[in-house]
């Protein structure tokens, strides 16, 4: 399905909202079929690659527009992504797609992020709670180092129960 805004995107989105299992739907969002949830996602160089119950995959290429003076990646977009990561990651495994609510978030800077380089964010679910999870995310530049990881605890966003 196309993204464009139209009766059909529209009644199509409705329908997949509606019948698809989180993961699903974060699969159908990395897939185009789905319009991303929000305009962050490009504004951070954010692109969902693939999702299944548990885990989720992101490909994230930082801009220049994200650095501090220092020239590398600001920790603040840092700790976004990986918030990001994370609460996917535990959204996938509900019965149907379900934004999450952070409760805390712990960040640990390892290596410098730097522009010009695409990055893997993976985000994993420990505990899939019934009210609360939690979940851990890292990103790895392309030899499989690490820069940073989290661990968060994550609830639902009550304002999208159906």
């Amino acid at each position: 399905m196309s993204v464009e805004a139209g009766p059909e995107a529209h009644r199509r989105a409705a329908e997949l909202w509606n019948t698809l299992s989180g993961a699903e739907l974060i699969q159908a969002m990395a897939d185009g079929e789905f319009p991303e949830i929000s305009d962050i996602n490009q504004h951070i160089g954010q692109v969902i690659t693939s999702a299944e119950p548990g885990r989720i995959v992101i490909s994230w290429t930082p801009s220049e527009q994200l650095c501090n003076p220092g020239g590398t990646v600001h920790g603040g977009y840092i700790a976004m992504i990986l918030d990001n990561a994370v609460c996917l990651a535990a959204t996938s495994t509900c019965e149907h797609f379900m934004p999450m609510l952070t409760l805390n978030l712990n960040v640990d800077y390892l290596r410098a992020v730097r522009t010009g380089e695409t990055f893997t964010v993976t985000g994993t679910c420990v505990h899939a709670g019934g009210t609360r999870m939690v979940s851990n995310a890292a990103i790895a530049d392309a030899r499989g180092r690490t820069l940073a990881q989290a661990s968060a605890s994550v609830i639902p966003n009550k304002a999208f129960a159906r």
